[in-house]
């Protein structure tokens, strides 16, 4: 197994965050500092510059970073390998999915996967769709979930399920509107939109030009990196608009909090993707949890 404290560093130089790497890997702050310098003491090298808060690699721990990134892919390939004999996954399954699906898709599905392999280890990372495919290509997950329209010609993409972006505001007394709302009515408001390179963003960017519409001509009253964020603004800033995914709605409708106003012309349906590696063979683990998944989503629609 190799030594944890390549784990830390690995963590550590990922997130470029002594605290980032402690909450990821469970441990203090602390420990994370006596780990990457006993590794510092093992090499003789310093591996990080610190400047007050910022954490940056230095050039031994740039090459340290691909040495040990190589020994983990070594590791998870004979893990596969070992467990491959007796038709059994095992091992670190390290899954990484765009904000939507790493909020309310893939969560509920995880316990029955750990209970059907329970000799997977699973980490799951959180991003915006153009983040977990940075991920994949620097080695940092196994297996990614992402949405939007563009695409990167280094990955494999599969379709996983269907979704749909709603126009969302915060319950009125008179609730939605009995007719479509007209486009351009819609887009007068103030929105509230997901951050650049967020699958969510793209999915609108998209379906705007078809309208001949650019995000420069919108009135954006606020860009949010998560969905969660953006439900909080509607439900304290009356007027206005944002665009969010169906299935991240149910307990704000059932609430009475936020309402849906369907948009006349404005349809946003796009696919949830399992994406990795193009012409790279997934890890045991990952083909099973990606088997899985597209079982338990076989019959699942948007509501």
């Amino acid at each position: 197994m190799p030594d944890f404290r390549l784990r830390v560093f690995q963590s550590v130089a990922r997130h470029l965050s002594f605290t980032k790497a402690a909450q990821e890997l469970f441990i203090t702050q602390p420990a994370i500092t006596k780990h990457i310098r006993e590794l510092e003491r093992s090499y003789g090298q310093r591996l990080f510059e610190r400047r007050g808060n910022r954490v940056t690699l230095t050039e031994a721990g740039r090459l340290l970073l691909s040495h040990a990134d190589a020994v983990e892919t070594l590791h998870q390939q004979l893990t596969d390998q070992l467990h491959g004999l007796h038709a059994e996954a095992a091992g670190r399954l390290r899954l990484g999915a765009s904000t939507t699906l790493a909020q309310y898709v893939l969560p509920p599905i995880l316990p029955g996967f750990q209970a059907r392999y329970p000799h997977v280890e699973l980490i799951l990372h959180n991003g915006n769709s153009e983040q977990i495919a940075e991920a994949l290509l620097y080695g940092h997950i196994d297996l990614g979930f992402v949405e939007g329209q563009v695409k990167n010609r280094d990955l494999h993409y599969e379709p996983l399920m269907d979704d749909e972006l709603v126009a969302v505001r915060c319950a009125t007394a008179a609730g939605p509107p009995a007719e479509p709302m007209p486009l351009q009515k819609a887009l007068a408001h103030p929105l509230v939109l997901r951050e650049r390179g967020s699958g969510t963003l793209e999915v609108l960017e998209f379906a705007l030009k078809a309208h001949k519409t650019k995000l420069s001509d919108l009135k954006v009253a606020l860009y949010l990196d998560n969905t969660e964020a953006i439900k909080s603004y509607l439900e304290a800033a009356p007027g206005c608009l944002g665009f969010v995914s169906k299935r991240a709605l149910h307990k704000e409708l059932e609430a009475g909090r936020l309402e849906i106003v369907p948009v006349q012309d404005l349809a946003l349906p796009r696919q949830f993707e399992a994406v990795w590696l193009q012409g790279q063979p997934l890890p045991v683990p990952a083909r099973r949890f990606l088997l899985y998944a597209q079982q338990v989503f076989e019959n699942i629609s948007i509501t």
